[in-house]
């Protein structure tokens, strides 16, 4: 074996350690902590209901164990044992165009991905989730959804998949500008017709009937600049027992989704504080520096498969009997992972950053701190969060700051910005 091959088996052996270390640390970390109460819960969180989150944690990191053995085993099986040589020359016998043998070598890969994923689905829906009360899911939804789902993203995912392969082959030269373009354009696309196309195919959605509360969301919704179309509820619960909300839209008129359960659990104080930090993101252009920095990644990611396909290395260094245009982009996605990984705990310490401004930007616009920290507690309760992460865990993986740390600095001069 090819040193190289070998300082990739390594890599990607180290990282699966590392996160397996990460996840063990986490576990161990709430186990010594999760009967502790932080600042600010005592009033909301008894003993019984920090074992209930301390479980559920638990309970999902152990799923979560599980499943990243099994995907280690079948990477290892597929990039480092021989199937994708044999997928590779399975589909290259067949004598089809580039473009439709690289879109049925990406279609089987995902589908084969979602079939794995099934039984760690099933088993989260209806044994996991139900078992903290969370789950309402029957099995007639859950087979409706799976169905929907498969075809939505059967359409999209071909696609997508098809406009690259094309413009590969249309543009040997300048696909990695056309594609990254085509990328671009595709997302805003969805951005566009998601809340009308495909989000009404899995949830019904419908105006609130609290005319009050809709007028008092588009007025402090206003003092950020955003003009809201209307305020939707979801019928989440007829799926979970998990409270959220969030902007649908494109520029400065957006539609605000609610759960139902958000409604149900929520005051009307505290549901204004939650969208109003939403909107904070917005007004502080979180979202747009975000989609520039991805941006930028993805079209050095194009220029990158671009130079790393041009030739037949990465086929030889993976032992490919046919050194596919198809099979080349899919090893140097797997590559990617392994150099970007180390930009996790980079991005999501940005993300953090985002959200502690998007806080203290509620916290100003609604004039107390008190509706903030009150909805963040009753949605750490609600979803069972774990509120004595890691320290290191949470500054890989947490793209929000931990629950209780952010409860705190609300409350404080400085989260009050007072």
């Amino acid at each position: 074996m090819e040193y190289q091959l070998v300082i990739l088996l390594s890599a990607y052996l180290a990282i699966e350690a590392v996160e397996q270390i990460l996840l063990k640390l986490n576990l161990a970390h709430l186990s010594r902590h999760g009967a502790e109460v932080p600042p600010g819960f005592e009033e909301h969180v008894d003993e019984a209901t920090l074992a209930k989150m301390r479980d559920y944690t638990v309970a999902h990191g152990r799923l979560d164990r599980m499943e990243a053995v099994l995907a280690v085993a079948i990477t290892l099986f597929f990039f480092f044992g021989g199937l994708l040589n044999w997928l590779n020359n399975l589909i290259a016998k067949q004598g089809w165009s580039p473009i439709l043998s690289g879109l049925i070598f990406f279609m089987l890969l995902i589908y084969a991905d979602t079939l794995i994923k099934i039984p760690f689905s099933l088993y989260k829906t209806f044994s996991l989730e139900k078992r903290f009360g969370f789950s309402k899911q029957t099995l007639g939804l859950w087979i409706q959804d799976f169905i929907k789902s498969l075809l939505v993203s059967t359409l999209l995912l071909g696609f997508l998949f098809y406009g690259i392969l094309w413009l590969i082959t249309a543009l040997p030269d300048k696909w990695w500008l056309a594609g990254w373009i085509f990328i671009l354009l595709f997302s805003i696309f969805l951005l566009y017709i998601s809340p009308y196309v495909i989000e009404p195919l899995f949830n019904k959605f419908n105006p609130i009937e609290d005319a009050t509360l809709e007028e008092r969301i588009k007025e402090i919704m206003s003092r950020a600049g955003l003009n809201i179309d209307r305020v939707f509820s979801m019928d989440a619960s007829k799926r979970s027992g998990h409270s959220n909300a969030y902007f649908t839209g494109i520029g400065h008129v957006k539609r605000i989704v609610l759960f139902d359960t958000l409604l149900a659990n929520h005051g009307d104080e505290e549901i204004m504080a939650i969208l109003a930090h939403e909107a904070g993101h917005w007004k502080k252009k979180h979202i747009l520096k975000m989609l520039v920095l991805s941006q930028a990644f993805a079209l050095l990611g194009f220029y990158m498969a671009y130079r790393f396909t041009a030739g037949d290395v990465l086929a030889h260094l993976f032992r490919l009997d046919v050194p596919s245009m198809y099979a080349k982009l899919l090893l140097v996605a797997f590559i990617g992972s392994l150099v970007l990984f180390p930009l996790k705990p980079l991005m999501a310490y940005l993300s953090r950053r985002h959200e502690i401004e998007a806080d203290t930007f509620a916290v100003q616009v609604t004039g107390s701190p008190v509706p903030m920290a009150n909805g963040l507690i009753k949605l750490s309760k609600d979803n069972l969060a774990n509120l004595h992460p890691h320290p290191w865990y949470a500054a890989f993986y947490y793209s929000h700051p931990p629950m209780a740390q952010r409860v705190k600095r609300i409350l404080s001069a400085e989260g009050t910005g007072g």
